[in-house]
């Protein structure tokens, strides 16, 4: 869930923009992600650069949380200077139930 029309995050949702601000930080990664399972477990990433694989913030993160078992999503953050996150990104997150990433800027201010 976004920021409500009073900018008020849910504390869940607030968790994750940490975490995927955290990601960011210790990678010095153009973006962080952090996704909760229904279940209520976490995952986070920041942005894959290598040579012979790319994968964003987003991308990773959901790989770790599908790669242990989940099928279904419940929220998802990314942590970016962009204001929105790429297609490939939303496709993404509408296969696992979740209709949009909440997007916050590097201070963890939500944008969306």
């Amino acid at each position: 869930m976004a920021a409500d029309r009073f900018g008020v995050v849910d504390p869940e949702d607030e968790k994750l923009i940490t975490l995927a601000r955290a990601a960011r930080a210790r990678m010095g990664a153009a973006e962080g992600a952090a996704v909760r399972d229904d279940m209520g477990r976490t995952y986070a990433a920041a942005t894959v650069a290598l040579s012979s694989l790319s994968l964003s913030a987003l991308q990773a993160a959901v790989a770790a949380a599908v790669s242990s078992g989940v099928q279904k999503l419940e929220a998802a953050v990314v942590v970016t200077d962009s204001t929105s996150v790429a297609d490939d990104d939303v496709r993404i997150l509408n296969e696992l139930g979740v209709g949009a990433a909440i997007v916050a800027d590097p201070s963890g201010t939500v944008r969306t």
